[in-house]
């Protein structure tokens, strides 16, 4: 069976006003299999949104190939593209932007406002359940204002998870969170993606939550390249970036 994702020799650059090409990502190869949790790591400017923008169909590679599910995405409609899109991924961002005014099941619901059938029907009922898998079962009717930071982070969760995506691309994820509260965050999505059988990709500084993966990666000037157990346990331990 071929991975869920694939890319072969991907790259992405940006010409510039004065001429000059900006190199972001350079010859990456990235391979991730059905249910797998793989860990992205680097500093800020690396490249790393540009991958997961590229990996989710938000942006195209400027050469390379990217396969999902075996298929190669280059070519399709923008419409096709957008479909697939939502078809196939899940979104985290670091900034937790649920809608103001809205309670903590409709923030939830929202995506399945563009469902059909018994799912746009039953939106509400599955947004209900969701929040209650994410454990904020008691806070349904709660708006976002008055929900903690942790609190505002799972209601995220649940929303990129009510329809079921096959993969779930979050990105810095932990990033607005103190320690504590990120970890458990962190248990929470770990939970869902593992009994759903998830994909889960991660961007993150963070080397404890890289050290949650099943693989890791570090984005050096656009070069990706995987961490070995031991550089990584290395690094973790003097708390260094990678």
């Amino acid at each position: 069976m071929a991975p869920v994702i694939s890319l072969a020799s991907v790259s992405r650059s940006v010409p510039l006003p004065d001429g000059q090409v900006l190199r972001i990502l350079t010859g990456v190869d990235l391979h991730v299999e059905a249910g797998e949790h793989v860990a992205v790591v680097g500093r800020s400017g690396s490249g790393k949104s540009t991958l997961l923008n590229i990996v989710g169909l938000l942006d195209s590679p400027t050469t390379g190939e990217y396969l999902l599910d075996g298929k190669p995405v280059r070519g399709l409609s923008a419409r096709r593209t957008a479909r697939l899109r939502g078809q196939t991924f899940g979104f985290v961002f670091q900034q937790f932007n649920l809608l103001p005014g809205r309670t903590a099941t409709e923030n939830v619901a929202s995506p399945l406002l563009y469902a059909s059938g018994r799912e746009f029907l039953r939106r509400g009922r599955i947004a209900r359940e969701m929040l209650e898998r994410v454990g904020l079962g008691g806070r349904l009717d709660t708006m976002p204002e008055k929900l903690s930071g942790g609190e505002q982070q799972r209601v995220a969760l649940a929303r990129s998870l009510v329809r079921r995506p096959r993969v779930l691309l979050a990105d810095e994820p932990t990033g607005a969170l103190d320690v504590d509260t990120g970890s458990a965050v962190m248990d929470v999505l770990e939970e869902l993606v593992r009994s759903d059988g998830t994909t889960l990709v991660t961007i993150t500084h963070d080397l404890s939550v890289a050290a949650r993966a099943d693989r890791q990666f570090r984005l050096d000037h656009g070069v990706l390249s995987e961490i070995t157990a031991d550089a990584l346990a290395a690094a973790t331990a003097h708390r260094e970036t990678l």
